[in-house]
């Protein structure tokens, strides 16, 4: 950022795209390979991390062609894309249902270059963010997609929820535990959906109250 000197912390005004978790590094840089963004981990993230519904995994037989196989430029050497390349990529009708649904997602991010720092070219080609969404929403960068699952909130906030009784009881989550994770998503929602009112009703759950640790057996030899 321009204009910040210094180790003390202070209270800066970052750009609209910087918003929420799309707007981090870290999660651009573990969403993109080493040489180029990679709108298909950016989205099956989205759908697997935000929404907690994962795309069914690539067809194996016969395997599609990896992204680096298709060609990287016009028959008259104009560079492609990243975008233009899926779009070739995507005429496999093996991979089109899923990358209809995946690719609008990862492609709203693609301003973000590998390591999540803005970008208006992508190997000199202008960034076509454009997409819809598999609702029928229209994309067009980060602030259409965070408003888009804004719109989504609920399955965000529960798949939220699952997340952090996973982390909080060391377990995955079980059909049986599906109450207790609604009444926390509810008293949540009656306070404004403040984490801390989320970490306070996972606390006071059953499944986190009445846990017991798994019985270790040793032998002589230990």
């Amino acid at each position: 950022m321009p204009n910040i000197i210094g180790e003390n912390f202070r209270r800066v005004t970052v750009p609209d795209e910087r918003r929420g978790i799309f707007g981090q590094g870290s999660m651009l840089m573990q969403t993109a390979v080493a040489d180029r963004t990679s709108p298909v981990q950016r989205g099956k993230w989205i759908m697997e991390v935000v929404l907690g519904s994962p795309p069914p995994p690539a067809p194996q037989d016969p395997a599609p062609p990896a992204l680096e196989e298709t060609k990287a430029a016009t028959a008259g050497g104009k560079p492609l894309s990243t975008r233009e390349r899926m779009e070739e990529h995507r005429k496999n009708p093996a991979c089109q249902s899923c990358h209809k649904v995946i690719d609008p997602l990862g492609l709203a991010l693609d301003n973000f270059d590998t390591l999540g720092a803005w970008r208006i070219k992508d190997n000199g080609v202008g960034i076509d963010s454009n997409g819809v969404m598999y609702d029928g929403t229209k994309l067009a960068g980060p602030a259409d997609l965070r408003q888009a699952l804004l719109n989504h909130s609920d399955g965000v906030i529960r798949n939220f929820t699952d997340n952090l009784m996973s982390y909080a009881i060391g377990r995955r989550i079980e059909y049986y535990d599906q109450p207790s994770i609604r009444t926390i998503t509810r008293k949540a929602a009656q306070n404004g959906n403040r984490f801390s009112s989320f970490v306070l009703g996972i606390v006071n759950s059953p499944a986190f109250q009445m846990s017991t640790a798994e019985a270790v057996t040793t032998t002589a030899a230990q």
